[in-house]
């Protein structure tokens, strides 16, 4: 979602025509975007509708805001209004998310945790803060500060998809019921089709970050499906 806007680009722009293959690309970026901006409404709904939020990781949480934040910013700077409106919703959902998982979970508001988990957020908004003002310096133009900025941000993305399957995988027996299946289907669905993607079009930024985030996307869902699957013969 956060690199919707640059990947679209490429084809409003005509750099590729929509024939054979390059239709097919298309078609592609076209279905990672729809994808990607419906990817977070699932686990709203068991986070803030249901309530539940066992087994989310507070890290990963907060990173689903400082991230959006980071892209709104570049949006800013480069004056994408798609880029700027679809991270909106992303942040705004992902503050849903992260609004109901402290008021659930208290542990995740005592000082030690909450510190712990913002501290990667924190690095995250310090970056597009210390970007942003280099904006408004003579020297640097806000092309530039928009492309550091992006670099950082993809960067960044490898460790925003580490928190989540971490979490899962280092405590194999807590309770997962907070967390959507769903929704990580959907991830996994959207970055396979960036993958195709960013490989159709020779973007190894594109396809890098895809292929962390589908691999981050399938471990979760891999432990969920195979959690489901062992509970099902103790609930017969």
């Amino acid at each position: 979602m956060r690199q919707v806007a640059i990947r679209l680009r490429a084809f409003s722009g005509g750099r590729y025509s929509p024939n054979g293959s390059a239709m097919l690309i298309h078609v592609f970026g076209l279905l990672g975007a729809t994808l990607s901006m419906s990817i977070a409404w699932p686990q709203v709904y068991r986070s803030c509708v249901r309530r539940r939020t066992s087994g989310l990781s507070a890290t990963a949480c907060m990173l689903s805001v400082a991230m959006p934040l980071g892209w709104i910013t570049y949006g800013l700077l480069i004056g994408d209004p798609f880029q700027i409106v679809t991270n909106v919703v992303s942040a705004s959902t992902g503050l849903a998310i992260l609004i109901a998982l402290l008021v659930t979970r208290p542990a995740a508001r005592a000082v030690r945790p909450l510190l712990a988990s913002a501290s990667t957020a924190a690095g995250v908004l310090i970056v597009v803060l210390a970007t942003a003002a280099s904006a408004a310096l003579p020297q640097v133009s806000a092309s530039r500060a928009a492309t550091m900025l992006g670099t950082a941000l993809a960067a960044m993305s490898f460790v925003s998809a580490v928190p989540q399957p971490l979490a899962l995988l280092r405590d194999r027996r807590q309770d997962l019921s907070g967390v959507s299946p769903l929704r990580w289907t959907l991830a996994a669905s959207a970055c396979g089709s960036w993958l195709a993607y960013g490989i159709g079009v020779g973007q190894p930024a594109v396809w890098a970050s895809a292929l962390v985030g589908l691999t981050s996307s399938v471990t979760v869902c891999a432990v969920l499906f195979t959690r489901r699957n062992a509970l099902l013969p103790a609930t017969a």
